[in-house]
């Protein structure tokens, strides 16, 4: 082992390299290596060959905006005398540009500095130069841009108030109609009046709705499920039921003119099918309806995005622009009565008044048939200060997706497993295993303390033609909670 070591060592260092053949064949020496005398030839011939230094720019901006103004300009593909007719005639440049050229508007106290240069504009940089020029020219350059980016942008801006308020009325008009958003309703009222019957609480008339946030929290005894589960399952049993006989009836009346032949209930079935088969044929038939509900209430989604202060204040912001342009009109044509600018921009502000005062109007009754709704299902919720007008769309939404998710779970459950083979009592409809019965009730834990309703409203299984729903409020005591 020591032999070894010595024997390496020894060897390595008495080895030598051999210098002239590197540089001969990897040119090491040749380039790195070069004469003095060769490198202050090189360095004479390349100061002789550069060119003088440019003269000095003067710069006024703080050189980083300088810097970024530049560059905004050599992106733009249109001419500084471009520019000035379009300021001069109030069109002729596009959204991008007008968005573009406001980014580098100058603070007063900038555009200032730059009219008060009276140097050579020739040495300003590229920023000054072009800021100088134009603010020389048409001193309201800048305000001119910002009228001409605002008219470029409100007609998208006015759609989308406008598609809002026509949101907001369709989703009232989808709320007001019967359907199986109010089945699922008077399904849970119905259920809670069942679970609290013999107690003051069982007797309600109605409920408030945030408490549909919280069906899913009450739970059976067994925590096998929810009232939220057990409530969609019956109305979508209900609706597969009514599908069916409604089908079957159609059929004998197509085969018979006898309406004596019409059947109810298990009555359509042969003697060989079995309840579980009807069960799960009216389930199957149910559930598609049910699913349904979140397409039939399209608008009422898109309403619960809405923003309440972004949607009431646009309304107030495009009028007070408005106002500004109008001023700055008057100012211009003081002094240029014949400038296209001016021409321009009258015409634009007389549309924009015209059409406003017709969308505040609009909005004014959307409002009011969204408090009404609002008062219709959540009674004196709309009164209340600090509450956002908009959150009946919310918690409409929500439930939605709970109802979905039920479906979901539903549907799964018809697909992998078969459905129990017990015979209910006989000449009763077939219930399924979240059926309440007189005899084995499904309690739900915890009923009360999630549903404490304060202020309830109606919930009639009547039409209402005219939507003037009386509504029962609270006056100095609170109702006691539906379910």
């Amino acid at each position: 082992m020591d032999i070894c070591q010595v024997t390496f060592a020894n060897s390595f260092a008495f080895q030598r390299f051999d210098d002239k053949l590197m540089e001969a064949l990897f040119g090491y020496a040749a380039q790195n290596q070069k004469p003095t005398e060769e490198r202050s030839i090189s360095s004479s011939n390349s100061s002789t060959a550069s060119s003088p230094a440019p003269p000095a720019q003067v710069f006024i901006l703080d050189p980083r905006k300088s810097q970024n103004t530049a560059i905004v300009l050599k992106s733009l593909a249109i001419s500084r005398k471009e520019i000035l007719d379009a300021l001069q005639e109030g069109h002729g440049l596009s959204a991008d540009d007008l968005e573009k050229l406001s980014k580098i508007s100058p603070t007063p106290e900038e555009a200032a500095k730059i009219l008060q240069f009276n140097g050579n504009p020739t040495k300003l940089a590229d920023a000054e130069s072009f800021l100088y020029h134009i603010l020389k020219s048409i001193p309201s350059a800048f305000i001119r841009l910002n009228a001409m980016l605002f008219r470029s942008s409100y007609d998208p801006d006015i759609l989308h108030l406008k598609e809002s308020l026509q949101t907001l009325e369709l989703s009232c008009k989808e709320l007001r109609t019967r359907g199986i958003f109010l089945k699922l309703l008077e399904a849970i009222l119905k259920t809670g009046n069942r679970m609290n019957a013999g107690t003051t609480r069982g007797n309600a008339q109605g409920f408030n709705l945030s408490a549909l946030q919280k069906l899913s929290y009450v739970k059976s005894t067994d925590g096998k499920t929810t009232l939220l589960h057990f409530v969609v399952e019956q109305v979508i049993r209900s609706e597969g039921k009514r599908c069916a006989n409604n089908t079957r009836n159609h059929e004998i009346s197509g085969n018979s003119n006898d309406t004596s032949n019409n059947c109810k209930g298990d009555e359509c079935w042969d003697s060989k099918t079995t309840k579980e088969d009807v069960d799960k044929e009216y389930l199957m038939l149910g559930l598609p309806i049910v699913e349904g509900l979140s397409m039939e209430f399209s608008n009422v989604k898109k309403a619960a995005t809405t923003d309440y202060e972004n949607f009431m204040g646009m309304c107030p912001a495009l009028t007070m622009r408005i106002h500004d342009i109008r001023q700055l009109v008057s100012r211009c044509g003081s002094s240029n009565e014949r400038s296209g600018f001016v021409r321009e921009m009258k015409g634009f502000l007389e549309e924009c008044e015209d059409e406003l005062k017709v969308v505040r109007e609009e909005q004014a009754r959307v409002m009011q048939l969204v408090k009404r709704t609002t008062e219709y299902y959540q009674a004196g919720a709309s009164i209340d200060k600090g509450t956002d007008p908009l959150q009946l769309f919310g918690i409409v939404k929500d439930f939605l997706a709970m109802v979905d998710q039920v479906c979901i779970d539903i549907s799964k459950k018809l697909q992998k497993k078969p459905w129990p083979t017990a015979i209910t009592s006989a000449g009763s409809p077939p219930l399924s295993p979240l059926a309440l019965s007189p005899k084995t009730p499904v309690r739900l834990q915890n009923l009360q303390s999630h549903f404490v309703s304060q202020e309830t409203g109606t919930l009639s299984s009547e039409s209402e033609d005219d939507f003037s729903i009386k509504v029962r409020k609270s006056r100095g005591q609170h109702p006691e909670p539906a379910i």
